[in-house]
């Protein structure tokens, strides 16, 4: 029997509860551990992760092929550098579009020298998304393409609402408003004693804020409101050779955080059938994300 790939998830929270799940559904992983403060979790958290090896530094599993970081995109590159460093394979979804080029230069180097693999952007979008619209574009060689998301809870940005000062709890949904332009509806559940104007201008001059129009609105109690769904609609109008009039579109409505802890477990399998380096989705061939024989995928699949 193949031996399995070994994963330990760093975080607990939204994606990691998921992805322990879609490591355990992938025939060909073992769940080594989860890293995370103990902290950090709350009661219930806690008890679950308990459940599966939960330690606070992964130098406490004796074996660790490759590490999902579930950990919020600000931590991801100095997490990624030191477990790239000790040999360890590292994907993350990390969701910054502006930045992330920079960061998979940044960790190249890293995983080059000491023979390790970062798959950078492991998730819906940048990540299957970002692979459609290289679809769309070699295609359809001249148009243009817009990607509408939502409406839905996007992870990224409530991240960042609830890491301003003051902030009890928040969630941050994405409205689309059409050709790629998107609203940023924020409610924010505020610590006592916190000014709300304050934590507003906060979050509307934050960068992952500050390109979209954002209302902030403060409410009792965030859970209320939570529903973590979300989804995209992306088309592409443009020209093929020199027939005009192409019309291309994708769309798909999602559970968010189980569905980007099933595109980094597909990730992790694939980073393991890579040269030494850091790798955006688009540049893995796409066959690698898949469990099975490569002659059986074909057969099936094309």
């Amino acid at each position: 029997m193949p031996k399995k790939i070994k994963i330990a998830i760093f975080g607990y929270g939204n994606i990691g509860q998921y992805a322990v799940e879609a490591v355990q559904a992938s025939p060909d992983m073992q769940l080594v551990g989860i890293v995370q403060p103990i902290a950090a979790l709350k009661s219930a958290s806690l008890a679950a992760a308990r459940n599966y090896n939960l330690v606070e530094t992964v130098e406490e599993l004796s074996e660790v092929d490759v590490a999902l970081l579930c950990i919020p995109t600000r931590a991801v590159p100095e997490t990624a550098v030191q477990l790239l460093a000790g040999g360890i394979n590292t994907v993350d979804s990390y969701d910054i579009h502006g930045q992330l080029a920079d960061l998979r230069i940044k960790l190249d180097p890293v995983a080059s020298k000491n023979n390790s693999v970062a798959v950078n952007s492991a998730g819906w979008d940048p990540g299957t998304d970002s692979m459609v619209r290289c679809m769309f574009e070699f295609m359809l060689p001249r148009g243009v393409t817009y990607t509408n998301f939502g409406p839905g809870m996007s992870m990224g940005h409530t991240v960042a609402a609830k890491a301003i000062p003051g902030v009890e709890n928040a969630l941050s949904m994405t409205i689309p408003l059409g050709t790629s332009i998107h609203r940023r509806m924020v409610y924010v559940q505020l610590q006592p004693g916190t000014d709300f104007n304050e934590v507003a201008a906060a979050i509307k001059k934050d960068p992952y804020f500050a390109k979209d129009e954002t209302i902030v609105s403060q409410v009792s109690d965030v859970d209320m409101l939570l529903d973590v769904g979300h989804g995209v609609n992306m088309e592409r109008k443009g020209v093929s050779g020199l027939t005009h009039n192409q019309l291309l579109s994708y769309a798909m409505k999602i559970n968010n955080p189980a569905l980007t802890a099933q595109i980094m477990v597909a990730a992790a399998r694939a980073s393991l059938k890579q040269k030494p380096g850091a790798y955006t989705m688009i540049q893995i061939p796409i066959i690698d994300f898949i469990y099975g024989d490569q002659d059986d995928i074909i057969r099936r699949l094309v």
